[in-house]
């Protein structure tokens, strides 16, 4: 039901972009854009988790230049009979992670340096099971593909508004229009972004839970990263918002909309879910948000 839901949004998000190639120039405007769409999904589907790492000034790591990171990530591939995914660190001052690439046989997983600072081994490999739950789930396709038509559609979006603003005899959306284009479209991308990222959040907890054989320590990972996070910005989430929906927790630094319009699940929600889970694992409850993140030790190898 989740990937027939994503599908459908997906065709929606290439419905959207299709929409502002009609308002910017008809119906080969609308055209256009669909031969615009269907070269993004193929760029994409090839090349854009090499483009969003590169976004991100992501470096890969091996045995030698992060060998514990890369013996979390080999162990928990193992256990989830996954192949070991390319491993790469974000040096950022902001603790986070996410999962990129078009199929199991080509991911990448991406940590930022204040992860390793900031959790736990535990924590950490309960991140990581996290970022492999979607790249079991086949995911990271989905949700980078959509990053990328969401970032074409406000370019496609400003473009119009140049376009069309700037000639005063155009029949079609006039100035005011052309405005409302330019807010309106990239709003709905996100909106649509949103709702393919939750689908697939709750998903990846429960199964990198699993994994990592630790729903308590995904759980105080949540509560810590989500606590550094609203307070240390993370520039270059900042800079190329339409991938803040591949983090693990929203990285952007936005008031007053995040309720509304956040591309992740709320941390309370997500924790519920996971005390559940660990119940239902027979581990017992951990006593939800208030009482996970706070008495693990800082960094995992100290």
């Amino acid at each position: 039901m989740n990937y027939m839901r994503t599908a459908i949004l997906l065709a929606g998000l290439t419905g959207l972009f299709m929409a502002v190639g009609y308002l910017i120039g008809g119906g080969s405007g609308a055209f256009i854009a669909l031969i615009i769409a269907a070269g993004t999904n193929l760029f994409s589907y090839w090349n854009a988790d090499k483009l969003v790492l590169s976004m991100h000034g992501a470096q890969e790591v091996d045995e030698r230049s992060a060998p514990e990171l890369v013996a979390i990530v080999r162990e928990l591939a193992q256990r989830a009979g996954l192949p070991m995914p390319r491993v790469y660190l974000m040096d950022n001052p902001q603790p986070n992670a996410f999962a990129t690439g078009r199929n199991p046989q080509n991911a990448a997983v991406c940590a930022t340096t204040e992860l390793l600072n900031t959790l736990s081994r535990d924590e950490i490999a309960g991140v990581i099971g996290h970022e492999l739950g979607h790249v079991r789930n086949h995911d990271t396709l989905t949700m980078t593909i959509t990053a990328t038509i969401a970032g074409a559609i406000s370019m496609l979006a400003q473009f119009g508004m140049f376009f069309r603003g700037g000639n005063r005899d155009n029949n079609g959306l006039g100035i005011v229009g052309s405005v409302l284009m330019l807010i309106l479209a990239p709003l709905a991308a996100m909106v649509v972004q949103m709702a393919i990222s939750r689908t697939r959040e709750y998903a990846a907890d429960n199964l990198g839970a699993r994994i990592s054989g630790r729903p308590d320590a995904l759980a105080s990972a949540l509560v810590k990263i989500s606590r550094v996070a609203e307070a240390v910005p993370n520039d270059t989430a900042e800079t190329h918002p339409t991938t803040a929906p591949l983090f693990i927790v929203n990285p952007l630094s936005g008031r007053g909309m995040d309720n509304l319009f956040s591309t992740h699940l709320s941390t309370e929600n997500r924790i519920a879910a996971l005390e559940k889970l660990s119940r239902e694992m027979g581990l017992g409850d951990f006593g939800g948000a208030a009482h996970v993140g706070d008495t693990r030790s800082r960094g995992p190898w100290g």
